[in-house]
C-alpha cells in the first residue's frame, strides 16, 4: 500500500462520501461531497474537486475546482477563479480557483491538510 492508498483512506475516515477516481495518466480525482461555505458566498455548499497528481505527495496537489454556479454573495466572480478551465474526468462543468500551496512537505502532509488548504480559501469571501 503506498502514499495515496493510506492517505485516501484517511480522508474516507473523514469525507465517507467521498468519491476516488483513478484517471488514466493524470493521477488520482477526488470528489467531496457538499461542504459548507462560510457567508460571503452565493451558496451555503458546494461539491469540491481536485486531483492527487501522478507522483504524488511529492508533487503536491495544485488548484481546485466547486460548482460551476458558485459566485461571491455580491454575483461576483470570485478573484483568481473561472469557468473555463475543465477537470479531466470530472464530466461536467465545474468552477476552477487557481490556488497554491507553498508549504507542502511530502513527509508530513496529506490530503486533508489539501481540504484545509481549500477550506482557507472558502474563507477568504474575495
Amino acid at each position: 500500500m503506498g502514499p495515496i492508498d493510506i492517505h485516501v483512506q484517511r480522508l474516507l475516515g473523514r469525507y465517507a462520501n467521498a468519491r476516488v477516481v483513478e484517471v488514466n495518466g493524470t493521477g488520482t480525482m477526488i470528489s467531496l461531497p457538499p461542504v459548507d461555505l462560510p457567508a460571503g458566498w452565493s451558496k451555503q455548499s458546494t461539491e469540491v474537486h481536485f486531483f492527487a497528481p501522478q507522483g504524488y505527495p511529492y508533487a503536491k496537489p495544485d488548484c481546485f475546482w466547486a460548482d460551476e454556479d458558485l459566485r461571491l454573495a455580491t454575483g461576483a466572480m470570485p478573484q483568481n477563479a473561472n469557468t473555463g478551465t475543465p477537470m479531466t474526468g470530472l464530466g461536467k462543468g465545474a468552477l476552477w480557483f487557481s490556488w497554491h500551496t507553498d508549504h507542502w512537505n511530502a513527509g508530513r502532509d496529506d490530503l486533508l491538510t489539501w481540504i484545509a488548504a481549500i477550506k482557507n480559501r472558502f474563507a477568504q469571501a474575495v
